[in-house]
């Protein structure tokens, strides 16, 4: 039986960008200091399910099973519609892989912004996802298995005078499906931006989960969480910016995500034309690796303001929102005929209705999400997907890039934590 990452093949194919690649990184600021884009897929189109599933498996958590299900039906659908269209089209193709086979489909679905990062002497140009969730450099590399490659830029340590491979080492990536990405790891130079890091842990896939073969624009990821939670083995390996910091201004960076738009990430200042309200700061607790900080509460549209504890994960790799029972619970009571749906496996509503914004505290500040943002993909019919939903199955909060694109946010690594500022939205 094919994993959970296989079937997701087809519908992640929706995930591949097919607008343009992001454009050359920004100019070097000053020493210590530099800026560095996000390109926005301005073609996408979204899914709940898919993005809801693809938190589940980033964290090694089982997918629920009415969101499992949500996904199969559509990768069915899709399927179908991509055989109708080309029943008479010799000339398309299956991807083969160990875990089953699957057709792809037309680009559909889901949201990536993705950020060109050099690797090697000569450089080697990838697109990479900067993402606080996790802590490791890997990369579709020359050694990917040929069938778990779609289009994607590869990595080639045999043509880069600066490579070296770290024998003896490995990383290995568990999903929730139990799928896995896996290589070996090489050193190199890697540039993001207007900073260098001379050598640098790269790790080069050899097999690569389902869930990335078909987002052919992206080559890999590069986390920003901490060292700790580094899979290389047995030596675990610096992240980028743990080897960079000492070289900027200010050892932290920040996310300048953007609704529909491209944004940026600027490392080692704080551009102050980039929010219009003042920097509220709250402590993280990054002893589990990740930038875990607490909100002080939240409200909904113009009710009062709640006071309570929100331990969560601030990731950008992740495209939702996921809190407690009760909170999801409050701010949908507020949306006329809002309902769990089981064949959705998510919070769904009628896309005419008019929904509340969404405030959340840092320290005694607020940041407003507004309701647009919450509406965040079509479901069926005229029934859209909500942005803000449960995390009661996967176990902790996070505040994925629909409360990260409501503020310019901080991430202070000398200072031990995370600044939010309201900006124009």
């Amino acid at each position: 039986m094919p994993s959970f990452g296989s079937l997701l093949v087809s519908l992640v194919a929706a995930s591949s960008l097919a607008a343009a690649a992001p454009a050359d990184a920004g100019p070097h600021l000053k020493n210590g200091a530099f800026s560095v884009p996000v390109v926005h897929n301005k073609h996408v189109r979204l899914n709940g399910p898919v993005s809801l599933a693809r938190t589940y498996m980033k964290f090694d958590k089982t997918v629920p099973e009415d969101v499992a299900a949500a996904l199969k039906r559509r990768e069915k659908k899709l399927r179908h519609k991509y055989q109708k269209n080309h029943k008479n089209h010799k000339n398309h193709k299956s991807h083969k892989r160990s875990t089953g086979s699957a057709i792809s489909v037309p680009a559909e679905n889901d949201i990536e912004y993705l950020t060109p990062v050099q690797i090697g002497t000569p450089p080697q140009t990838l697109n990479l996802q900067l993402d606080t969730g996790s802590s490791d450099l890997w990369v579709f590399s020359n050694e990917t298995a040929a069938d778990e490659v779609n289009g994607q830029a590869l990595y080639e340590p045999g043509k880069s005078s600066t490579a070296e491979y770290l024998s003896g080492l490995a990383w290995s990536l568990v999903y929730g499906d139990r799928s896995n990405s896996s290589g070996n790891v090489f050193r190199d130079v890697v540039t993001v931006g207007g900073l260098t890091v001379q050598k640098q842990a790269v790790e080069t896939a050899k097999k690569v989960s389902a869930q990335f073969t078909n987002d052919t624009l992206s080559s890999g990821l590069l986390g920003l969480a901490f060292n700790k939670i580094n899979k290389v083995k047995p030596v675990q390996q610096k992240t980028f910016f743990d080897n960079a910091k000492e070289s900027l201004d200010a050892p932290l960076f920040t996310a300048d995500l953007k609704y529909h738009a491209d944004g940026k990430y600027n490392f080692g200042y704080i551009d102050d034309q980039a929010h219009n309200g003042p920097i509220t700061y709250s402590p993280i607790d990054s002893t589990k690796g990740f930038w875990n900080w607490t909100s002080t509460g939240y409200a909904v549209g113009a009710n009062d303001f709640t006071e309570t504890p929100i331990p969560n994960i601030a990731d950008t790799g992740s495209s939702l929102m996921l809190l407690p029972d009760e909170i999801v619970g409050a701010y949908y009571s507020a949306v006329d005929g809002a309902r769990y749906d089981m064949f959705q496996g998510g919070f769904i509503f009628d896309c005419d209705t008019t929904l509340p914004d969404f405030t959340f505290g840092v320290g005694n500040a607020k940041i407003t999400i507004p309701a647009k943002f919450i509406k965040y993909a079509p479901a069926t019919g005229n029934e859209c997907y909500g942005g803000l939903q449960s995390s009661s199955m996967i176990g902790f909060n996070i505040f994925g890039d629909i409360a990260l694109k409501a503020a310019l946010v901080v991430f202070d690594n000398g200072n031990s934590r995370i600044g939010w500022a309201a900006k124009n939205l």
